[in-house]
């Protein structure tokens, strides 16, 4: 019997944040393309932008240590925290343009203003944060950060952390009051519906199987429908691989030269969460230390209040677990069927440049939940045991490849772009920041894998994104009037929040 195929300009594959924010700027720049969607589970914003699977952070570079690194002539070099802050503003600046146009609607489902702040221990760490302060201060996108040293300021920013605490060592703190937090879950499925509103075909439980290319330069998609279980194909002139850890095997079935020598290594996340209302009720901020040594960049501790189905939660961590699935709903062979050919020397050249972090995540996935307790008292002197549980978040992995500066089977700590040189398909890989980089990222796709419509776009994308070409940190005029635009549409003034818990 021969394959019945259905016609589709651009299919993307999974109903993540990346490809919600692609559809979305897709049907604002090119309306009449058909575009479909297909994702293996019931709903959108599953994975790894479900809220109990993303750590919600508006990721902004304002209190993430690991942005920022030392020079060995001492000072302090922020170009990767502004370029994660630019990317937050765009993010911002798109989802204000759906709330004013309508597109979504109470944007406090998904996004609330919290303080952002960085913490640190020790006479060392101290020094790092004062002169991390000082260069960023000095930045329009940085300029209302705080610094203190001083316990009884301490006390009024962070009162759990400073409850019963016995100051032996230096300690210090940076808030910024303009830091977010967000259910990319909750967005996700605001942009989705949105979507299926305007007509976007999004298909649930259906798996994508193989991409292939026909001779006549389209890609064929199979898929299989999982409710009926049955297998359908698709041929499309563009394709993008949203699909969280699942793209890397679906980018190596495509066989473009741009998926050879790329391999990944998944990374689990738990966090405690805390049962007691009274301890939640003590603390009101997104509080960032310092990465263990060893440790990879996304394992930086960090107490956090969530808003989670609508209430108050504190989560503590993450403390790195260990599953060879790529997907929370994964293969337990996903790990091992990632390794071809082509990246087989790649990943064993991984294992052997990474023994401190294989030793790290050993040390992780053994602990006790007393040895997680004397983590989290190093935040909450008070913590008590069975005020929290332990909880596994959402997988990550982590891309391995060779690159020229860092030589063969390096780990990336980031989101990587992947696209194909004639541009007709690409795939996400990696992390955070992931999820708050997401417009940034797909305006990028765009550029490279639609150069010919991106001039003809340009005014649209302009008019939803005032600072698309332009950079903030350089335009304090125009940062301060779309702050003051966006904080409005998505209701980020922080005036009259709670700043500290009564």
């Amino acid at each position: 019997m021969s394959k019945q195929y259905t016609k589709t300009d651009v299919i993307l594959i999974g109903a993540g944040i990346m490809s919600a924010t692609l559809g979305a700027l897709l049907k604002e720049l090119a309306p009449d393309w058909n575009v479909r969607v297909f994702e293996r589970l019931d709903s959108a914003g599953n994975e790894s932008s479900n809220v109990w699977n993303n750590a919600g952070t508006g990721h902004a570079a304002l209190c993430e240590l690991n942005y920022t690194k030392e020079q060995p002539d001492g000072s302090i070099d922020i170009s990767k925290a502004i370029k994660v802050n630019e990317q937050f503003q765009v993010s911002k600046q798109f989802w204000a343009h759906l709330v004013n146009r309508g597109l979504i609607s109470n944007p406090r489902e998904f996004i609330i203003p919290l303080p952002h702040m960085s913490f640190v221990q020790g006479e060392q760490n101290v020094s790092f944060l004062r002169k991390r302060y000082k260069t960023m201060v000095d930045n329009p996108l940085f300029r209302a950060m705080e610094y203190t040293d001083d316990s009884v300021k301490l006390k009024e920013w962070i009162p759990l952390m400073m409850k019963e605490r016995t100051v032996t060592q230096p300690i210090a703190a940076t808030k910024i009051d303009s830091g977010t937090d967000v259910n990319f879950g909750a967005l996700t499925q605001k942009m989705t519906d949105d979507l299926e509103n305007k007509g976007m075909e999004i298909n649930y439980k259906h798996s994508v199987e193989n991409i292939t290319r026909t001779s006549d330069g389209l890609w064929e998609v199979k898929v299989h429908d999982i409710a009926n279980d049955k297998i359908e194909y698709h041929t499309t002139d563009f394709v993008f691989i949203g699909a969280g850890g699942g793209s890397l095997h679906l980018l190596q079935k495509t066989g473009i030269p741009e998926s050879k020598r790329v391999g990944g290594f998944p990374v689990s996340g738990q966090f405690m969460v805390c049962n007691n209302q009274e301890v939640i009720d003590e603390h009101y901020a997104k509080v960032y230390g310092k990465a263990k040594v060893g440790a990879p960049p996304m394992s930086v501790p960090h107490l956090d209040t969530r808003m989670i189905d609508g209430k108050a939660s504190l989560l503590f961590g993450p403390f790195a677990g260990f599953s060879p699935k790529f997907l929370k709903t994964g293969s337990l062979l996903d790990l091992v069927t990632s390794v071809q050919k082509d990246n087989l020397a790649t990943m064993l050249a991984a294992g052997v440049k990474n023994v401190s972090l294989t030793k790290y995540l050993i040390e992780q996935v053994i602990q006790s939940k007393e040895q997680r307790m004397e983590e989290l008292q190093e935040f909450i002197p008070t913590a008590k045991s069975e005020d929290w549980d332990l909880v596994t978040a959402g997988q990550r992995v982590q891309v391995i490849k060779d690159t020229e500066n860092d030589g063969k089977g390096t780990l990336q700590f980031g989101t990587e772009l992947v696209s194909s040189a004639d541009g007709t398909i690409a795939a996400l890989l990696g992390a955070s920041p992931g999820a708050s980089t997401a417009v940034s990222v797909m305006l990028e796709l765009m550029e490279r894998c639609f150069p010919q419509h991106v001039k003809e776009w340009e005014p649209k994308i302009k008019e939803m994104i005032p600072s698309y070409g332009v950079s903030l940190s350089e335009n304090p005029e125009l940062l301060k009037e779309i702050e003051t635009t966006t904080g409005k549409a998505l209701q980020l003034d922080v005036s009259n929040e709670k700043q500290v818990p009564s």
